[in-house]
């Protein structure tokens, strides 16, 4: 029996802004965990690259034994409030206390206690959350949902970096309980307004993580298995950056702490710009297709920032309002974030759309499946490589578009993924 959440073939745009809010709070949580905590551990706690890289994928380690299991959870559980609400209620206050605390920690292992009290608390909400989106949307529009929730996504980020740093210059805490405020605020904003489908699709079973897993092993036309393979590729490549960007600049351009997230926050201007076309570019031209051109210019940004010298890159362009000094780096950096919109936007759609509507979940806990076990991999794998190379974190462009290049080769095989058409 086919009972679509969605009778009206159409768009609910307020809905989906609203549930956008739950984004937002995960990604401005996501942005000062990635620009500061790595200052943190360098300059507060001494600790070496390798380390750095070791420490920054603890939490990623453990959302990898959560975040799977929950989404399949999470399609199985039926209660008055819904079957993902539940999560949020739990994980986002355990999780913004976490984060309040991790500037106040004086000592390693306190510092270790909070960051992973944090990041098991997120693994515990951020895919339910994300399940929302295509348990209220019609397949045909999900490229452009995920638009829209990543668009306030983006928002958080730019707020993490941007005025974070201003923050984090005043005081180091700041950026951290503001992150603690904003993901309260917006986890409550989900609660109170999303209102889960009361009708779920249901089947004559609805298998978990593992049998799931084994499905798209067994699979012979391999499509969902090269698609999650590729989102692992690009998101090693993505994370390698990331977590040592703010060390990048300070250590490789010579720029003060702050100056590596106002960049990132350059990047995430250009993210949030380009969510909302991307997933129409996605729904117009084809999410593959659309992917594969952002890989490509994701992959030219990256060699641009490894082989320019120091003296273009740190060059300055111009000065805009909010944004502050734009150097070539910067501009870069905002090419990174067009492609990063492209690639990010459709990729989420295409892996539940591999499935059918008892599996959404499950299958969302698949994409985080593959995005945890990179975000795992990157760091280690280019913190090794500055450790190796004398501490030279410029190198942390070397291997990322080599993984970026790896997707582009995989995505090509890819056959399924495309919106579906809606029936009654």
């Amino acid at each position: 029996m086919q009972t679509d959440i969605s009778p009206k073939i159409k768009l609910n745009y307020g809905k989906t802004f609203l549930l956008g809010f739950g984004f937002f709070g995960v990604s401005v949580i996501w942005g000062v965990y990635n620009a500061f905590v790595p200052l943190f551990l360098a300059n507060k706690f001494g600790l070496a690259p390798a380390l750095i890289g070791f420490f920054m994928t603890l939490d990623n380690i453990a959302a990898l034994l959560i975040q799977p299991p929950v989404g399949a959870w999470s399609d199985r559980l039926r209660t008055p409030i819904g079957r993902r609400m539940p999560f949020i209620l739990i994980g986002a206050p355990i999780g913004a206390l976490a984060f309040g605390l991790i500037p106040l920690a004086s000592v390693l292992p306190l510092f270790v206690a909070c960051t992973s009290t944090l990041l098991l608390s997120m693994a515990l909400w951020r895919t339910p959350v994300i399940a929302l989106m295509p348990d209220i949307t019609p397949s045909r529009f999900r490229s452009q949902a995920n638009g829209i929730i990543n668009f306030m996504g983006g928002v958080g980020a730019i707020v993490s970096f941007l005025v974070g740093a201003s923050l984090y210059e005043i005081n180091t805490a700041y950026p951290f309980w503001l992150g603690s405020v904003l993901v309260l605020l917006s986890s409550l904003l989900v609660l109170l307004f999303i209102r889960e489908p009361k009708v779920y699709e249901t089947g004559e079973e609805q298998s978990g993580m593992i049998k799931s897993l084994g499905e798209v092993l067994r699979d012979r036309e391999r499509s969902a298995l090269r698609l999650l393979l590729a989102i692992f590729f690009w998101f090693v490549s993505y994370n390698a950056v990331e977590a040592f960007f703010t060390l990048y600049a300070q250590k490789h351009l010579g720029m003060e702490e702050a100056a590596g997230a106002r960049l990132l926050g350059q990047l995430s201007l250009l993210f949030v710009l380009f969510a909302l076309p991307s997933g129409y570019i996605g729904g117009r031209f084809g999410r593959k297709i659309t992917i594969m051109t952002g890989i490509v210019l994701m992959t030219a940004a990256m060699l641009l920032m490894f082989f320019l010298p120091v003296e273009t890159l740190v060059t300055v362009v111009t000065k805009l309002p909010v944004l502050g000094i734009v150097p070539v780096v910067g501009l870069i950096l905002m090419l990174a974030g067009i492609a990063w919109a492209l690639i990010n936007i459709n990729s989420l759609p295409m892996v539940v759309d591999m499935t059918d509507a008892t599996r959404v979940g499950t299958y969302t806990g698949l994409y985080y499946l593959a995005s945890t076990l990179a975000a795992i991999a990157g760091p280690n794998i280019n913190g090794w490589i500055v450790q190796l190379t004398g501490s030279n974190y410029g190198n942390i462009m070397l291997a990322a578009p080599l993984f970026m290049v790896v997707a582009f080769v995989l995505m090509a095989g890819v056959r399924r993924g495309e919106a579906q058409e809606e029936t009654r």
